[in-house]
């Protein structure tokens, strides 16, 4: 599995053909505060419930808060046979301090 940091992801977004599934595990609160645009929410706990809505082929970068759930989640994928799986290191914190400091902070 690979992982990124906010910057990596920001440049990453920006040179990429085909978008890949910007997955949030956090919580629907978590969320509600703050997201990076065109996130798909599925929280950690509903993930093995919810796994044929993620595209196998497609490249998928798992976010939470700091970057642990989001890791625990990328590891569960690829066991699952998910093979385009980055983790964002650092998580919606992150972004929020080093790529978009207009998002909230909590």
């Amino acid at each position: 599995m690979q992982q990124m940091c906010a910057t990596e992801l920001n440049d990453y977004l920006k040179t990429v053909a085909l978008a890949p599934i910007l997955l949030d595990v956090r919580e629907e609160w978590e969320f509600q505060t703050c997201h990076i645009h065109d996130s798909l929410l599925i929280p950690m706990g509903d993930i093995s419930n919810q796994l044929n809505q993620l595209n196998k082929e497609q490249t998928i970068i798992v976010i939470c808060h700091h970057g642990m759930r989001s890791l625990q989640v990328a590891h569960y994928l690829e066991s699952n046979g998910f093979e385009h799986v980055v983790n964002l290191k650092g998580g919606i914190d992150a972004w929020a301090r080093e790529v978009d400091n207009t998002m909230p902070i909590y």
